[in-house]
């Protein structure tokens, strides 16, 4: 790793990164099943995988201390980082890692600044809007993507004479913890598409996430965003309709790097993504659920009830980014009037180089 010369990354011709070329060799384990064609939206997408143990360690000849800040410890998205790190995985790598629990909007100028190296989140409208302002950041990994049976999403509550497939959600109300700007903008926008509805026509109550559910149930809001595993509580009750979640097999959120990562210490950027992408194949490759030892070790990391970790569908934990999908998000930004001017070009905030460089894919 770090060797000049040949195969380019993916180009932005604004930035640095660009002028360094670095060679991408094969990485045994990880063959052609380790990469699939960005443009492929289909569902029925088959996730990139390598082999258990692959892409294999290569320790960097120094250690680096990083941290990466994350909203959260408890959700399952982030499992595989705790599994890496209590695994060892970062290790392998060379990498002394410390997860941050920091809310987005308070990481993103220290992930500019170089005061934190990676954030666990998402290319919400704020990261967006930071892009634009100058920030140095690029989203580098995917997370994960929900299993076909998951209803983690958009429900309403059923007025007189409503069915599930004629909800009409126009000038209604929806709950939401988030707000506007978040990345579900996207998939709320497909899923009130189908609704007479719209992320204009519709009215935003922001709530605690011990409140939504309950304003849904209660009549305080007319539809809200569930999720895992809140939505089982209403799934298949009288008078609540699953009207749709986020599309299979795109994943929304996952790794950014800011400048130490992205220009000043491209090794630990990749040695990074080897260890998480090393975690997924090796622990999380396919129903990770089926092993009631290994739900009952992640209930652990993550401090949760093991029956509620198994209540909902596993995750299809995937680190590729899907194409276009920061065009998709902007555009539902813009709708909500959470984007500050012209939307963002892919270029500028998406770099597929790291994982293709670890999976020794050259594009």
């Amino acid at each position: 790793m770090g060797s000049a010369a040949c195969s380019a990354p993916y180009k932005d011709d604004t930035q640095a990164r660009t002028e360094a070329h670095r060679t991408i060799r094969p990485v045994g384990g990880c063959g052609t099943s380790s990469w699939t064609d960005p443009a492929d939206l289909s569902a029925t997408r088959v996730t990139a995988r390598c082999e258990p143990l692959a892409p294999s360690a290569q320790p960097l000849s120094k250690t680096r201390k990083l941290t990466i800040a994350t909203g959260t410890l408890s959700a399952e998205y982030v499992a595989p980082l705790e599994v890496a790190l209590d695994k060892g995985e970062f290790k392998a790598e060379g990498l002394d890692v410390r997860l941050k629990v920091l809310p987005t909007p308070d990481a993103l100028p220290l992930l500019a600044k170089g005061d934190i190296d990676a954030l666990w989140a998402a290319p919400e409208a704020a990261v967006m809007n930071g892009v634009k302002g100058g920030f140095d950041i690029r989203w580098v990994a995917g997370n994960f993507s929900p299993d076909p049976s998951s209803k983690s999403g958009l429900w309403a509550r059923l007025q007189k004479g409503e069915t599930a497939a004629g909800v009409r959600l126009a000038g209604r109300s929806l709950g939401t913890m988030i707000g506007k700007g978040s990345v579900i903008a996207y998939p709320m926008q497909k899923a009130l598409a189908g609704h007479g509805g719209g992320l204009d026509r519709i009215r935003y109550r922001q709530l605690g996430s011990a409140d939504v559910l309950t304003a849904l149930k209660n009549g305080g809001v007319d539809s809200a965003w569930l999720l895992d595993p809140v939505w089982r509580r209403v799934d298949g009750a009288p008078g609540y309709a699953f009207l749709g979640g986020q599309p299979t097999g795109e994943p929304l959120g996952g790794m950014l790097y800011g400048r130490t990562l992205l220009r000043d210490d491209v090794d630990a950027g990749v040695a990074l993504l080897r260890a998480y992408i090393r975690t997924v194949n090796t622990y999380f490759a396919s129903d990770y659920k089926r092993d009631a030892s290994f739900v009952a070790y992640l209930a652990g990391l993550l401090k949760t009830d093991a029956s509620v970790l198994k209540s909902t569908p596993p995750l299809r934990m995937d680190w590729e980014i899907r194409k276009g999908t920061t065009d998709r998000l902007q555009s539902a930004y813009v709708k909500q009037g959470a984007l500050e001017g012209s939307p963002v070009p892919e270029s500028r905030v998406v770099d597929r180089a790291f994982y293709e460089e670890a999976v020794g894919h050259a594009p």
